[in-house]
């Protein structure tokens, strides 16, 4: 596949390229897509239809101020829009509701113009005044997005069809990529009614909601460059793999997320399309660095070196994984290979707990219920069992997993989840944020914010924001070294995410989603640009 391009680069890219966004987008990384108008398709008639999508995720708090649910990120990417807007196959940036680039006044301030005429769908005007308040939404204390967001300033209304953006870092070369992580929404919109059905001005808005299912219709407000061509498009949390395999081959679905590895050929043989591509969808590993032994980095090298990786890749992902070298996966083009890489090696494994003064004895691993992720919990168990440990295994939701590890020190010691920050973006200084700035996971679920590294870690990422080129990788790769080195949440496998459409073939009623449809390396999905065909 393509390699994930730079940031730096992808700005040159982008301009003009509408037909980015008519992709599928599963919140996080791809390949590149096909030139073209978006919505083009060969053959038959187009639009009018229902896009029907499998998710493999359910659906939780629909805030766009402080939204991490895969489901409800994918719907909102129908229905919301920044002031510019990612297009996950490839992370270059188009404009959403800015009229074209923004304007640089100094070294340090940005003027951005409002598309001309632009309403929410509920027939308002889009204002500065939106804008305004959506970033105080997402900068408000205890919100997810803050790490993203430090380098703004303020984010002011000029006049009636301006906003005035201050950064911190001076020549910010990430601008763009993160206003695009701002969801503007009208600022008289409740607090409460954001995260049940928000307001937005993209192409879709929201029409049935529940805990299973999700339906939206079109905007008849929306006048930007994507308009919804569709009667509908519906989502149907399916969590069960079985379920999701079954509709899509039935067609039941023209979209199926997080396809199983072992039902590809299944699948193909009925006539879909799978498109597998390499993101940045990590299954990771966090210690309990707040308790002994996981406080000592030996003992948690120790227990990396215990785990057979490969073994796991064989039986969890049918050879659709890969052992982390990095922090960023091979794919990526500020890939840097680590100075500490990790292979199964027990016997180094015991040698490390020995210098550690580790005698092993009870801890309690925590997975997610994600059926890869269980089974590596159970490959895990029996790995570090063989090292000594008596290990109790646990297996949760995820938001039961993270409330436990967030209201107690000691009810946990190490942790495997899947995790893809990808979903809000893709360049290299989001990817580390996500885990690693002053935020959640480094002050209360990793709780490693106290230590010289982190402050050096983040010390490095600051700096390689107010720098480009050779000097930016040379920062990034002392980032990916100090996270290779210390492990205290580190990526075991990176995975390769296959997406089921019926594109090349129509369904068993005679329609397929246009071919402008590309599948991503990540989880979630949206359909701007997307449309139906009847054959």
């Amino acid at each position: 596949m393509n390699k994930i391009v730079n940031s730096a680069v992808t700005r040159r890219a982008f301009l003009g390229g509408s037909a980015l966004a008519a992709t599928l987008g599963l919140a996080a990384c791809g390949g590149n897509t096909d030139s073209g108008d978006a919505g083009t398709t060969t053959g038959g008639t187009e639009g009018g239809g229902t896009l029907t999508v499998g998710s493999a995720y359910s659906p939780s708090s629909y805030d766009p101020a402080n939204c991490s649910s895969a489901f409800c990120l994918s719907a909102n990417s129908n229905v919301m829009e920044g002031l510019y807007n990612i297009d996950f196959t490839d992370y270059s940036v188009i404009s959403g509701l800015a009229d074209g680039e923004p304007t640089q006044i100094d070294e340090n301030t940005y003027e951005v113009k409002l598309r001309e005429g632009a309403k929410f769908s509920d027939g308002t005007d889009v204002t500065p005044e939106d804008v305004v308040e959506s970033f105080a939404r997402a900068t408000a204390e205890g919100g997810l997005y803050i790490s993203f967001l430090t380098m703004f300033d303020s984010i002011e209304k000029k006049d009636d069809t301006t906003v005035t953006v201050k950064c911190s870092i001076p020549n910010f070369s990430l601008l763009k990529e993160r206003l695009a992580i701002i969801k503007v929404m009208p600022a008289s919109l409740s607090a409460d009614d954001a995260k049940a059905k928000p307001v937005g001005s993209g192409p879709w808005m929201y029409d049935e909601m529940s805990d299973t299912y999700v339906v939206l219709k079109p905007n008849p407000n929306y006048n930007g460059e994507f308009p919804a061509k569709d009667n509908e498009l519906r989502m149907d949390s399916m969590t069960d793999t079985t379920a999701r395999t079954t509709a899509q081959q039935e067609g039941t679905t023209l979209v199926s997320e997080s396809v199983p590895p072992e039902s590809i050929d299944q699948l193909k043989a009925a006539g879909v399309s799978i498109d597998e591509v390499n993101g940045f969808g990590t299954r990771f590993i966090m210690f309990n660095v707040k308790k002994a032994p996981w406080d000592d980095v030996k003992a948690r090298q120790a227990i990396i070196y215990a785990l057979n990786t490969d073994q796991m890749i064989s039986n969890a992902f049918s050879g659709m994984a890969a052992v982390a070298t990095s922090y960023l996966p091979s794919s990526f083009t500020n890939y840097h290979k680590a100075s500490v890489t990790y292979t199964y090696d027990a016997d180094k494994a015991k040698s490390l707990l020995t210098d550690a003064g580790v005698t092993p004895g009870d801890i309690t691993l925590r997975t997610t219920d994600n059926a890869q992720v269980v089974a590596m919990g159970t490959q895990a168990q029996q790995d570090l069992e063989a090292l000594g440990f008596k290990v109790e295994l646990v297996s949760d939701k995820s938001p039961a997993t993270y409330a436990a590890i967030d209201q107690a020190d000691d009810s946990w010691d190490i942790l495997i989840a899947p995790g893809d920050p990808s979903c809000f973006g893709g360049d290299t200084d989001l990817l580390l944020n996500w885990w690693f700035g002053d935020n959640v996971w480094m002050k209360t679920r990793c709780a490693w914010n106290t230590s010289d590294e982190w402050k050096k870690l983040n010390g490095l990422m600051n700096d390689a924001l107010g720098t480009s080129g050779a000097d930016q990788q040379d920062l990034w790769n002392q980032c990916f070294d100090i996270l290779a080195e210390n492990v205290v949440l580190y990526p075991l496998l990176q995975v390769v995410t296959p997406t089921a459409s019926w594109r090349e073939n129509a369904n068993p009623d005679g329609v397929k989603v246009s071919d402008n449809f590309k599948g991503i390396g990540t989880t979630g999905v949206h359909l701007v640009g997307v449309t139906t065909v009847k054959a």
